[in-house]
């Protein structure tokens, strides 16, 4: 028999807190591992990654500009539609011959 142990999984408030801790150097990684029972080597990567994203908390136009995305895409996708129902009300009028002019 196979005894298999399962992952764990941490929320991303534990991840912050354990990657804040990293980042002000009181402890030690394996300190810090030892305390919230993690490998070390998550504590790094964690760090990392906080310290990679850091900037993107404050970009203020990053929601901006996916909502201004969003729209566009939403705006296109009516167009299309108007321009599929223009189609099939101009094939429909044909094929029933109503003069369109």
């Amino acid at each position: 028999m196979i005894m298999t142990t399962k992952r764990k999984v941490y929320t991303a408030d534990f991840k912050a807190k354990v990657a804040r801790d990293a980042i002000r150097g009181i402890k030690t990684l394996e300190e810090l591992g030892s305390e919230y029972g993690v490998h070390p080597v998550m504590v790094s990567k964690w760090k990392a990654l906080l310290e990679k994203n850091a900037a993107s908390i404050f970009d203020k136009n990053k929601d901006h500009k996916k909502k201004k995305e969003k729209k566009e895409e939403k705006i296109e996708r009516l167009y299309a539609t108007v321009g599929q129902r223009e189609y099939e009300l101009d094939w429909l009028k044909k094929k029933m011959g109503i003069d369109t002019g």
